[in-house]
């Protein structure tokens, strides 16, 4: 399946096949550089797809992180569109599982929910708040990872549950500098998490 991002895209083929073979290496600048080259074609096709801003804004992120985990399956072939049909595939198949987890949670009944939630033992549900917290604690170590400005960003798009203009009004920074900061955020943060050894 082709699909068309409609992208002005600046690198050349051989940029983009040096900057993916770094970026597979572990050189997350490089990663940087495509991800400010091609996150509007991404964020272009999701938002056609979605017709939510925010929404397409989330599923732009997780590409880029879904693509950054897989960065070395990447292999140069013109006829499926390059890397930005690469990106766009990734984007339209995590539409589609957003869809699908939608529909998934307006199935389930609130009978059912209070069911579930009657039928956990006393044992499960203390076991499940140890884990909340040790997730809580892995999160603020992880945290100190950032730099200040990430770390407001984080705080203010993610926990404090602002928009990205928002974040950027609050923060005194143009959109597409806090979704930058955001972007680069999470990858540090995936990173210290996993460095933490936990499952992200």
């Amino acid at each position: 399946m082709k699909h068309q991002a409609n992208a002005q895209i600046n690198l050349s083929v051989g940029a983009v096949t040096e900057l993916v073979a770094r970026a597979a290496a572990g050189d997350r600048d490089a990663f940087a550089v495509l991800y400010d080259d091609y996150r509007d074609a991404v964020y272009r096709y999701l938002r056609s797809r979605t017709g939510n801003r925010d929404l397409a804004e989330d599923l732009t992120s997780d590409t880029f992180e879904r693509a950054l985990r897989r960065i070395d399956t990447f292999q140069t072939r013109p006829a499926t569109g390059g890397f930005v049909g690469w990106l766009i595939t990734i984007a339209h198949n995590l539409h589609v599982d957003h869809l699908k987890l939608a529909r998934v949670k307006r199935e389930i009944s609130s009978p059912e929910i209070l069911s579930l939630v009657k039928d956990e033992s006393a044992e499960t549900y203390g076991l499940r708040k140890l884990e909340i917290a040790d997730a809580a604690r892995s999160v603020a170590k992880a945290m100190k990872s950032l730099t200040p400005a990430q770390a407001q960003c984080v705080r203010l798009r993610y926990l404090d549950g602002l928009s990205v203009d928002e974040t950027a009004a609050r923060m005194g920074k143009q959109r597409g500098a806090v979704k930058t900061l955001a972007y680069r955020a999470k990858c540090s943060l995936e990173q210290a998490l996993v460095a933490e050894g936990v499952a992200v």
